[in-house]
């Protein structure tokens, strides 16, 4: 087709009228009945047809054209001919889809009859086409026939490239090299002694924390006997013999333990930082604090609480049945509302079901209907169409004689807007030149006039732009000095601050310390009197 419209004088010298007027009747027809023609090529190339070429589509169409609108005039001998002279395996699987009778009188109808009225379908073409269809099945058994004795073509076997050595040159063999000197490495340093033992000032600490508990427990010992003494209850001495005072005298402890203690000789102080005394004073403020809780728990009267764990415990267990309870009761009730909700969704499925349905067969009739007045409404406008071309050709000069005159006329209007925009430029221009000459005699009479170098500058004045704010030079230096000067206060006032702040600090780790050390002898003395004497002689004294 597309050589036909590109080439027509060569169309015109290489077939016969005859010929030509066939060819121009069946692209007119494949025009006409392009729709009809569609939609069977594009089911045999969705069914049969997937490996086909795209570019085969018009051949399908012609043949098919053929088939269903030639058949009768054209006789089925010329139209084997035809369909003999395209390739056999194309036309094989073609004629075998369109010829197929569950083809024809299944959907190729109903589709047809979409678009045309199911009597004239089936009265002018298909009933045609199941006529024709015992000789059309014999050529295609023919076709089959010549597919089958054809014969494959020989695959000429490629000439393999054959590689071919290079002539390269024989490397000489290389020498063997000299060994290299073993290098001579230095004497390594033996490990030192000190990494594999203790370092000294952890023994000296050690030495130094025993030397103080044993110091401890000597002082602590002594207060306690010297304690035990004095609090002893007397009576007043009577006047008597020496026998009655030696009687009522306190009894004394006859054997006594002998400690030894170990004097190093010298004496290392340990410091401690702020950290650490801010951590250990906590310490005891906290054992303080839980000693005095527990005591005042006791005087509250502080009982056994296993009745309240095992009545807690029945509470707790009564609580988780009840919770088991609930819970199988809402599985359950959830189980119910489940199988509810599945019931209401059948039922809910089946009524949209016939809604749809219902809505489905008004559709149809809607779409019957709106075919019908489709098909009415393209005949109408193609007989207009036709109608439209045939009065274009009559009026073919007329309308040139029109276009002509248009194209002068609107040569003529562009004409003079060109002119008239080349008068508005040049006049533009001009204006622009004179005012570029008075811009320059002005800058020229600025130049001329005398100028004065100097400026004098009142520092008291203020500028007056009437923003706000605004002050004069000598105001300013006055407020920035002031404010220099504030500055210099707020700091000495924060220095000042600082070292309160210091001081308070040093005094109340100067307290901490002291609290320590009190609570420390408190608890050695503790510690000497339970490893010394029994438990039961001297009552253990809290912090």
């Amino acid at each position: 087709m597309t050589h036909i419209s590109h080439n027509p004088k060569l169309f015109q010298r290489t077939l016969s009228p005859q010929k030509q007027a066939f060819i121009l009747e069946v692209l007119s027809g494949c025009l006409e009945y392009r729709k009809l023609l569609t939609i069977v090529v594009d089911a045999f190339y969705m069914r049969d047809g997937q490996l086909c070429l795209w570019s085969d589509y018009n051949l399908f169409q012609v043949i098919c054209y053929l088939a269903t609108f030639q058949l009768e005039e054209l006789g089925f001998q010329l139209f084997s001919n035809i369909v003999k002279s395209q390739p056999a395996d194309k036309m094989h699987k073609f004629l075998r889809f369109f010829f197929n009778p569950l083809n024809l009188c299944s959907w190729i109808k109903d589709e047809w009859s979409l678009i045309y009225e199911m009597a004239h379908v089936k009265e002018n073409w298909t009933d045609p086409l199941m006529r024709w269809q015992p000789e059309v099945q014999e050529l295609i058994d023919q076709l089959e026939r010549v597919l089958t004795n054809q014969l494959p073509l020989s695959k000429t076997k490629a000439k393999v490239t054959e590689p071919k050595q290079f002539n390269l040159t024989v490397p000489r063999p290389r020498a063997i090299p000299m060994p290299e000197p073993v290098p001579v490495v230095a004497k390594p340093r033996p490990v030192p002694r000190a990494t594999y033992q203790s370092p000294q000032e952890q023994q000296v600490l050690e030495l130094t924390k025993r030397r103080n508990r044993l110091k401890a427990e000597e002082l602590l010992l002594r207060a306690n006997l010297g304690e035990m003494r004095c609090a002893m209850p007397r009576k007043a001495p009577a006047q008597g013999s020496k026998k009655a005072l030696r009687l009522q005298s306190p009894p004394r402890i006859c054997k006594t333990l002998q400690l030894l203690f170990c004097r190093p000789s010298d004496d290392i102080p340990i410091k401690l930082n702020t950290a650490a005394i801010l951590r250990e004073g906590a310490l005891y403020q906290r054992q303080v604090e839980k000693e005095l809780q527990r005591v005042d728990k006791l005087v509250d009267g502080a009982r056994d609480l296993s009745e309240f764990l095992e009545w807690q415990r029945k509470m707790q267990a009564k609580d988780y049945q009840e919770q088991r309870t609930a819970s199988e009761c809402r599985r359950l009730q959830g189980k119910l509302s489940h199988e509810e909700a599945v019931l209401a969704r059948q039922r809910l499925l089946q009524e949209n079901k016939q809604k749809a349905d219902r809505k489905k067969e008004e559709q149809m009739a809607e779409l019957t209907q709106q075919c019908a007045a489709r098909r009415l409404q393209e005949e109408r406008s193609m007989k207009e169409l036709v109608e439209q071309v045939m009065e274009g050709h009559r009026n073919t000069q007329v309308a040139q004689m029109k276009l002509l005159k248009r194209r002068q006329q609107a040569v003529q209007e562009v004409r003079e807007e060109s002119q008239e925009l080349l008068q508005r430029r040049a006049q533009e221009a001009r204006e622009e030149q004179t005012q570029r000459c008075e811009l320059i005699s002005q800058l020229r009479a600025l130049e001329t006039q005398p100028t004065r170098k100097g400026k004098l500058v009142d520092l008291t004045q203020i500028p007056g732009y009437g923003l706000e704010g605004e002050m004069s030079i000598v105001e300013l230096r006055e407020r920035l000095a002031r404010l220099k000067e504030a500055q210099k206060r707020e700091e000495e006032e924060k220095r000042d601050q600082i070292i309160q702040g210091k001081r308070a600090k040093s005094q109340e780790l100067q307290n901490t310390l002291e609290q320590i050390s009190l609570c420390r002898s408190a608890m050695g003395r503790s510690a000497a009197l339970r490893s010394v004497l029994p438990c039961n002689v001297f009552p253990t004294p809290s912090i």
